[in-house]
């Protein structure tokens, strides 16, 4: 087949071989070389010349190559995911080619024709999308209660049995090596895919890190300032990092939220009256010693951010039994450490109810990792993080069925701003929008109405 078109006064006539493209100018008028130019075009009779097959013997070469025919499957691919008939549609516009000039006709309205069932092809899978956000949330605020039931086991612990935080740390890090398992199940490498595997190991000592700094916080302050304070710290850090090294920005409605529910936090740690009264003579250690404390909780959510960030990069390439089996051979060689460096006492369960309450301990650290972990492949590092401040409210409202202690205005109004922040944004994920499915059927109908697929 040759294309020919006007050009000024000459025709251009090309020819299309498979490995060579042979193009010839006809001028009307005599060719006439400009001095110091050597240029040569190929003309009819040229031996070679007619050997080259034309657009249409090209087509059919094309066709008759597993190279076009995966090409074709791999645009069918989308439609087919949707429900689409394209064994019917692609048999239509064949037919009408042959037929002559309709066949772009034809299949357009086979296109149209598949889009019939866009209502209920964007309906099935709107459904199939919510209900992952539903297990998501779920899995986080389920996370969020086991890290309330966290801190009231360790107050517990530490308070009637005498067990220190890093103490407890070092235990449930021990016990969750057996979490190797899962990735050699898999037949996966326990310590991450090769090439990853340094950005792992970072993952894995700045979330122990930030395990130690918070369970020694604890020391220093009260468990609910220290808790409070790491939270508040690590939303506000995780939203700060996950934009400046993964470039993911929040929306204004998820920013607003969150702070919100930060301010919640802010209330929670204000000083009491008895605290902020400035009659009362001011020790110099206790001064120090509460603002150790308070540098301790601070530095243990930048390393949480860090972490959480850390694992957001590495989402696609190492899974959450990997992640866990990190943490806790890196907890078992920092937690030592931090007993060694800030002398704290070594004391074991001596009772049946001791061991009990580690293991409970242990059985809610596992599940408020692996929700959490497991909403790091889905949402941003901030929303995750927001969505444990609801472990404060939980710890307060434990706490107070345990030893009950009147809570101050402040924290009360505080727990109930981080609520109300939290159900909001759990609410803003997962009700439907009337316009956002409306504006998917239109693109999608412009998708299938578009001539190219």
């Amino acid at each position: 087949m040759e294309s020919t078109h006007l050009l000024g006064s000459s025709k251009k006539r090309v020819k299309i071989h498979p490995h060579t493209v042979t193009a010839k100018y006809a001028t009307h008028t005599p060719y006439s070389p400009q001095p110091g130019v050597h240029t040569h075009f190929p003309q009819p009779g040229d031996e070679g010349y007619d050997d080259a097959p034309s657009f249409e013997d090209f087509g059919s070469f094309l066709e008759e190559t597993s190279d076009k025919k995966q090409l074709t499957d791999s645009k069918k691919w989308p439609l087919t995911l949707f429900g689409s008939k394209d064994k019917e549609t692609s048999s239509k516009p064949q037919t009408a080619a042959a037929g002559g000039g309709d066949g772009s006709e034809g299949g357009a309205r086979g296109a149209k024709g598949s889009g019939k069932g866009v209502g209920e092809q964007l309906a099935s899978f709107g459904e199939a999308s919510v209900s992952a956000s539903r297990l998501t949330w779920v899995g986080l605020v389920g996370a969020a209660l086991a890290h309330g039931c966290l801190i009231v086991l360790t107050r517990v612990a530490s308070e009637s049995f005498s067990l220190g935080p890093l103490f407890l740390l070092l235990v449930r890090s021990i016990v969750q090596l057996l979490s190797v398992a899962v990735p050699l199940h898999k037949g996966e490498n326990p310590f991450g895919p090769e090439g990853h595997r340094l950005r792992l190991l970072c993952y894995g000592i700045a979330y122990s890190l930030s395990l130690c700094c918070a369970y020694s916080s604890l020391t220093f302050v009260s468990p609910g300032n220290g808790t409070t304070m790491w939270r508040l710290a690590t939303t506000a850090l995780s939203a700060t990092l996950a934009f400046l090294l993964l470039e993911e920005r929040l929306g204004l409605a998820d920013g607003i939220t969150i702070a919100a529910g930060l301010c919640g936090l802010g209330l929670v740690v204000l000083p009491t009256e008895d605290e902020s009264n400035s009659d009362a003579p001011t020790d110099p250690v206790a001064f120090w010693r509460g603002a150790f404390g308070w540098s301790l909780a601070a530095l243990a959510g930048l390393w949480m951010a860090l972490a959480l960030v850390g694992y957001r990069s590495l989402k696609e390439r190492v899974g959450v039994g990997t992640a866990l089996f990190t943490v806790s051979w890196t907890g078992c060689l920092l937690a030592p450490a931090s007993l060694v460096l800030l002398q704290e006492g070594w004391s074991w369960p001596m009772s049946a109810q001791a061991w009990g309450l580690v293991l409970g301990l242990v059985a809610c650290s596992v599940a408020a990792f692996l929700g959490m972990t497991h909403a790091l492949t889905r949402l941003h590092p901030a929303l995750v993080s927001a969505s444990q401040s609801l472990e404060i409210p939980v710890a307060m409202l434990l706490h107070l069925a345990v030893l009950p202690l009147a809570p101050t205005a402040p924290e009360v109004v505080g727990n109930v701003m981080v609520i109300l922040s939290v159900g909001w944004l759990v609410a803003m994920k997962l009700l439907p929008s009337r316009g956002g499915g409306r504006r998917q059927r239109e693109e999608y109908e412009e998708i299938l109405d578009s001539p190219i697929k």
